[in-house]
């Protein structure tokens, strides 16, 4: 049993490591080194890649091609974040009403930032948590029936097909699905399915405009334009779509659009974003969390993000990564994407890799899917990490999905290739 003086020297220790820890932080972000200037990508791009590459606390060793599932948040975002806790958890807040909670504040800077980014306005973003959650507020906000059909691809996250399934056991709706070809050859050929799938009791049509599966770049302009062609609801998941390429939402035309910018963004883990196109496909949502201001319509799309208690500094972050993001620039951020994915995908092929990734450079950007069989999953992937500090992520029983980052270096590149081809001979 431990006595009490022991257990308070213990919590002692405990504050000291906390505090080491806290100064440890802080000082990694104060002598964080600076941002490149925009001149040096005009002199040296790989000298300005290499550069932003110090932004990004993964350890020098380690290769990470798992953007897919997670991106890293770079020492301006951390910063950001810690700042923000700092400030908001003194509880000196100038407004005797105003607390370190984002239950029901506008957070207008911050959704106009968003928005600004991502091509909407304030009044159709809400500030989620992540996709996940965006789309379980779609699935189940909508007015539907028994028997309205609900039209998806073969290829989404349980994020975004699992919110349906649940409304399909519970009320009756129908989940449909299409196939998209692996790989598909361009846009036309999956137009064509969607169109072929549609039936008179289609009510929505549901589809990740990068899928997690393979990472094909979905033709999402089209389907919206297609599926309002027909007085169709079109929502899409957009998890990874922002941060790594350009986006316009209201250029988009689609009625419901979310995302999870701490993928490609490099945000904190926990921001996400509903978009709603407009007041007509607002009016149509049930809120799923009910609190002040859930029926309150001329709220607009803020009333979505009203949750009670959540966590405040997040958002900071989420500002500061689209601040970087702007400072690099999103046109040089997309091509510089699509280059190493372009790259490392024509390295794969050379080596007998079976592509699932599109011929149509539309149909592409920073991820490229292959099979490598007979190398089996997950066994390359836990080797490459333990052996090598390599992070991929595969799927049974032979498929590779290769995300390449803005700050990946080709020397990053290169030893994966080398310890593929190392596992490879010795399978």
């Amino acid at each position: 049993m431990i006595d009490r003086r022991h257990f308070l020297s213990s919590l002692a220790g405990i504050g000291a490591l906390a505090a080491f820890r806290a100064d440890a932080v802080a000082e990694s972000c104060a002598s964080a080194p600076p941002l490149p200037l925009a001149a040096l990508y005009n002199q040296n791009e790989d000298a300005y890649w290499a550069a932003l590459r110090e932004q990004f606390v993964i350890p020098r060793d380690e290769v990470y091609l798992n953007n897919g599932t997670v991106g890293s948040s770079p020492l301006p975002v951390l910063k950001a974040v810690f700042d923000a806790f700092l400030e908001t958890e003194k509880m000196a807040q100038a407004d005797p009403e105003e607390y370190p909670i984002w239950g029901y504040d506008p957070y207008v800077k911050h959704r106009d930032a968003l928005a600004q980014f991502v091509g909407a306005t304030r009044d159709q973003i809400a500030l989620t948590r992540n996709a996940t959650e965006s789309n379980s507020y779609i699935a189940n906000g909508l007015e539907l029936k028994s028997g309205d059909e609900i039209l998806m691809s073969d290829q989404e996250h349980p994020g975004g097909e699992q919110p349906w399934n649940l409304r399909a056991k519970r009320y009756g709706v129908v989940v449909k699905k299409f196939e998209i070809p692996r790989p598909p050859k361009n846009g036309a050929e999956i137009l064509n399915r969607i169109n072929d799938a549609i039936t008179p009791r289609t009510r929505v049509i549901f589809v990740s405009h990068i899928t997690t599966v393979t990472g094909v770049v979905l033709p999402a302009k089209e389907i919206a334009a297609l599926a309002r062609s027909k007085g169709i609801i079109s929502a899409f998941d957009g998890a990874h779509v922002t941060g790594m390429m350009r986006l316009n939402l209201n250029d988009l035309g689609c009625d419901l659009y979310t995302s999870s910018p701490h993928k490609w963004l490099q945000a904190p883990k926990g921001t996400g974003y509903l978009y709603l196109r407009d007041e007509a496909i607002m009016s149509k949502i049930w809120n799923t969390i009910a609190t002040h201001g859930w029926d309150e319509p001329q709220l607009k799309a803020e009333r979505f993000q009203h949750i009670g208690s959540s966590n405040v500094p997040l958002i900071a972050g989420l500002v500061a990564a689209i601040d970087l993001a702007n400072n690099i620039g999103m046109e040089r951020i997309e091509r510089r994407h699509r280059q190493l994915a372009d790259y490392l995908h024509a390295e794969m092929v050379k080596r007998g890799a079976e592509s699932w990734t599109s011929p149509d450079p539309a149909l592409r950007c920073a991820i490229a899917t292959v099979n490598v069989a007979p190398v089996k999953m997950p066994d390359l992937e836990y080797a490459l990490w333990k052996q090598h500090k390599i992070r991929i992520r595969g799927g049974a029983p032979n498929k590779i999905r290769l995300s390449t980052p803005y700050y990946l270096q080709k020397a990053d590149i290169q030893r994966f290739l080398d310890a593929f081809d190392g596992y490879k001979r010795q399978a």
